[in-house]
């Protein structure tokens, strides 16, 4: 288990790494089923959903800054890169989809800014995949680490967004919220740009 603890040590999420690596995740399906072109998935870990999309015939793409998660996605055999988000992305502007799951709205510790980004990876008539928090979970911002068997990570900043909170999110990002579901206890969004 993982812990995400605030600087201060309080535990913010549990989290099973194992889930990361799973194939699939309960849930990933209603979320694999919205990817009906190109995708780019952001934070992809060990590109279980990277995997999941080349099999049916999906153009998909991961990105993450973790060398270890790219190792073991390229072991899968899976296209992926090491790359922030921020910087150079593969095909800009040309990904019909672009996924943030397991929570991954919180990169940078500032979901605006990483909606906005999205957007602009996207095509003009694209969508956002995002998972969010349950409702009643909490919206927080906050320096973190990771602790994993007594060890702590370097302080990085995250962000939780729970469902109540989304719209308000994407708006300011320019993003219309089109539907959000449930499945297998997580909670997803599809969002789009304004019209």
């Amino acid at each position: 288990m993982v812990d995400l603890m605030s600087t201060a040590g309080d535990t913010l999420a549990r989290m099973d790494a194992a889930d990361w690596c799973r194939q699939p995740r309960p849930g990933d399906e209603s979320l694999l089923q919205e990817c009906t072109g190109s995708t780019l998935d952001v934070g992809c870990g060990p590109a279980r959903l990277v995997t999941a999309l080349a099999r049916r015939g999906i153009a998909a793409l991961g990105i993450d800054i973790s060398e270890e998660a790219i190792a073991q996605a390229l072991e899968r055999g899976a296209a992926a890169r090491i790359c922030d988000v921020f910087a150079d992305v593969p095909d800009a502007g040309w990904w019909k989809h672009v996924v943030l799951a397991d929570g991954n709205i919180g990169i940078g510790g500032h979901p605006i800014r990483l909606l906005q980004r999205c957007v602009k990876l996207m095509r003009p008539a694209g969508t956002v995949v995002v998972e969010v928090g349950q409702p009643g979970s909490g919206t927080w911002r906050h320096p973190v680490r990771l602790r994993h068997n007594g060890h702590d990570s370097p302080p990085f900043w995250w962000a939780a967004v729970a469902a109540e909170d989304l719209e308000p999110i994407a708006h300011a990002a320019h993003l219309a919220v089109m539907r959000q579901w449930t499945s297998s206890g997580r909670w997803f969004a599809g969002l789009r740009r304004h019209t």
